[in-house]
């Protein structure tokens, strides 16, 4: 790829001056947020910022590792840090739509009368982590769809509101696929990035040694509140998206359907590409990454950095594709390189 452009002026211009304090503001507590996060989980930068990018554009993550890379501790210390009501839930197979949302119960009063009353399942909390999410059945998985996307749920026939905000960061073992079930195509599609957990550098496990097998470890302590965290969301929608990068996301998205696609590799190995809720999740996200940087605008360099957590979830190869060993990485590579 050639050089990336600056952010478009007149998309900076476009601020107000109490956007800008505002933005410098937050900006100087979110910093405060990750180096609370960081005296926690260690070696893992890219993937703190990917989790807080999508908390700040509003959205859902698919947080995917192998066991013992904190994911878990993760989403444990971002509900301590951002100051929300947190629930765990463990996937397991006999898992059932009622143990997350909820169910109606019989009660009998003093007079005799009844009536149902709805206890509250553990979907109705501000961040829920759905542990393992891909080890429950479809029909239990398919009980989040409504929630991550109206941030409601209904049950026999009427409609429940859930707390705001409202997200779902759910964690997936790659390794281990015995005994478990694919997340069908309309769920992936709601999760705002797919955040691949790698292992930790040689200095940072280290560190991570040394910190977490003394008498005494560090705990997290709360930065933001849950209205604060509501506002910076509210935030990142003010920020504005200059012409060079609007176009870039919907080039690239575009691009990555096969009935679209000028290129070769996408009309032979893509099954099926990136729908409009990409490109609405890529246009946040680089809004919510500018915003983390402390920059008024975001630029083409945003829109390459996330296109691969956007997007990866959002596609999948045809058969022959993968018997040839080819990778949505590799296509998503290809798509980049259009963006010049």
């Amino acid at each position: 790829m050639n050089t990336i452009p600056s952010p478009d002026p007149a998309a900076e211009a476009a601020l107000s001056s109490k956007v800008v304090g505002d933005v410098e503001r937050l900006n100087e507590r979110l910093g405060e947020a990750k180096k609370v996060i960081s005296r926690i989980i260690f070696g893992q930068t890219k993937v703190i910022d990917e989790t807080l990018i999508t908390l700040l554009a509003g959205g859902h993550a698919l947080l995917i590792g192998v066991p013992g890379l904190a994911k878990t501790r993760l989403v444990q210390t971002l509900g301590v840090v951002f100051g929300v009501d947190c629930k765990r839930v463990q996937f397991t197979p006999d898992l059932m739509p009622a143990d997350i949302l909820g169910s109606e119960v019989l009660e009998e009063a003093d007079t005799g009368a009844r009536s149902f009353r709805f206890i509250k399942g553990p979907v109705f909390c501000q961040l829920l982590m759905a542990d393992e999410i891909n080890r429950a059945s479809p029909r239990t998985q398919s009980a989040l769809l409504q929630a991550m996307q109206e941030h409601r749920v209904s049950i026999a026939g009427l409609y429940h509101d859930l707390p705001r905000p409202f997200h779902v960061l759910a964690t997936q073992n790659p390794l281990e696929q015995e005994g478990t079930y694919p997340l069908p195509e309309a769920q992936l599609d709601r999760f705002l990035m797919q955040i691949d957990v790698g292992y930790p550098d040689l200095d940072a496990e280290r560190r991570m040694l040394l910190a977490t097998t003394g008498v005494q470890e560090d705990r997290p302590e709360a930065v933001f509140d849950a209205d604060q965290l509501m506002a910076a969301q509210t935030l990142v929608r003010h920020i504005p998206v200059g012409d060079a990068v609007v176009n870039a996301i919907l080039g690239l998205v575009r691009a990555g359907r096969p009935e679209d696609s000028r290129l070769d590799c996408v009309r032979r190995h893509v099954a099926w590409g990136p729908g409009p809720r990409a490109a609405q999740a890529l246009m946040l996200a680089v809004r919510a990454r500018a915003l983390l940087d402390g920059r008024l605008a975001p630029s083409v360099d945003d829109v390459a950095a996330l296109a691969h957590p956007v997007l990866q979830h959002r596609m999948a190869l045809g058969f022959a594709a993968r018997a040839e060993g080819i990778t949505i990485g590799g296509i998503i590579g290809e798509l980049l390189a259009t963006l010049g």
